[in-house]
C-alpha cells in the first residue's frame, strides 16, 4: 500500500499546508527567475480590449505549482488564473495567481508576486492561508488562520503587524491602477483618498503584503479576482488588518476591496465608499 499524499517519501512525516505552501513558493520562484528582465519576453494579450498581458513565466509558475498539489494533495480543488478551476472532494481549494502583476514583471519592476492560499470551499471561500512571494526580491509574506504572519527576506525572518493609524489624514493609500474601475468606482476611490496623507500607485500585489508588514494603510481596488485577493486576505488579517468589500461584506470572491491596518482606519474608509457608492 502507498503513504497517502501528504506524507513525505523521504522522510516518512505529514507534509502540513505551510510546508506545501513553502515548497509551491520555491518551485514558483525557480520557474520564474529564468524569465524575469530577459530580453524579448514575449506576452499574449488576454483582454478583448486593453492589455491583459500573460507570458510563458506565468504558465511555468502555475504548472510548478499544480504539479506539487497533484503529489501531496489529489483531493483538494485548484483555481488557478492561467489553468482555471480544477474540482476536488475534499472541501479545500487552493487558489493560484502565478503571477500577479504581469504588467509589472513585463516592465521589469519587483513588485509582482506569487499569490497561494488554501480556502474552504463555500458561496465565498474563506482562506486559512496565505502567502504573498516576491521571487527576485527574496521576500515571503505568510500568515492564515492559527499562523502568526511572518516575512522572510533578505535580513532573515521577521513577525509582522499592521499599523495603529487611527485617522485618515494620517493614513497611507495604495492602489494599482489611478483609474480603479468605473467613472463611479474611480469618484469613491477619490473621495477616500483627498482626506489621507499621501496616496501611491502601481504596487500590485505587493501593497498588500506592505500592508501587513506595517508600511502603509490601506489598500482599496475594483475589478479583482478571487485570486488576486485570497491570499492577501489571510496573510492581512494574520498581521492584524482588515479586509471586506466596499459595502463592509467579505471579499473573498474578489470585486471592490478595502484592506486597512486596523479596523479604526477601515471604518473611516469604509464609510466615505459606501457614501459615495450609494448616491
Amino acid at each position: 500500500m502507498s503513504a497517502p499524499s501528504h506524507i513525505t517519501a523521504e522522510t516518512g512525516s505529514e507534509l502540513s499546508d505551510l510546508d506545501l505552501a513553502h515548497r509551491m513558493a520555491d518551485a514558483a520562484r525557480a520557474a520564474i527567475l529564468p524569465w524575469f528582465r530577459t530580453a524579448g519576453l514575449a506576452a499574449d494579450n488576454k483582454a478583448a480590449s486593453g492589455f491583459d498581458p500573460v507570458t510563458a513565466a506565468d504558465r511555468a509558475s502555475e504548472a510548478a505549482m499544480r504539479a506539487l498539489l497533484a503529489e501531496h494533495r489529489p483531493d483538494d480543488g485548484i483555481w488557478g488564473e492561467e489553468m482555471g478551476q480544477s474540482a476536488g472532494t475534499s472541501g479545500r481549494i487552493w487558489v493560484l495567481d502565478p503571477i500577479d502583476g504581469t504588467r509589472a514583471f513585463l516592465s521589469g519592476t519587483p513588485t509582482w508576486g506569487v499569490l497561494i492560499a488554501l480556502a474552504e470551499s463555500g458561496e465565498v471561500p474563506r482562506p486559512v492561508l496565505g502567502v504573498i512571494d516576491q521571487p527576485y526580491i527574496g521576500e515571503r509574506f505568510i500568515g492564515g488562520s492559527g499562523i502568526a504572519a511572518s516575512m522572510t527576506g533578505p535580513q532573515g525572518a521577521a513577525p509582522m503587524a499592521t499599523r495603529a493609524t487611527e485617522r485618515l489624514d494620517e493614513a497611507v493609500l495604495f492602489t494599482t491602477f489611478p483609474e480603479v474601475g468605473t467613472q463611479a468606482e474611480r469618484n469613491a476611490f477619490e473621495d477616500v483618498a483627498k482626506q489621507v496623507k499621501l496616496v501611491r500607485y502601481g504596487m500590485d500585489c505587493y501593497a498588500y503584503a506592505l500592508l501587513a508588514a506595517g508600511q502603509i494603510d490601506l489598500v482599496i481596488e475594483a475589478g479583482l479576482h478571487a485570486y488576486d485577493i485570497m491570499a492577501p486576505i489571510a496573510v492581512i488579517e494574520a498581521a492584524g488588518g482588515v479586509v471586506t468589500d466596499w459595502q463592509g461584506g467579505p471579499a473573498g470572491n474578489g470585486g471592490q476591496v478595502l484592506a486597512a491596518a486596523n479596523p479604526d482606519v477601515h471604518r473611516a474608509a469604509l464609510e466615505l465608499l459606501r457614501d459615495s457608492t450609494s448616491h
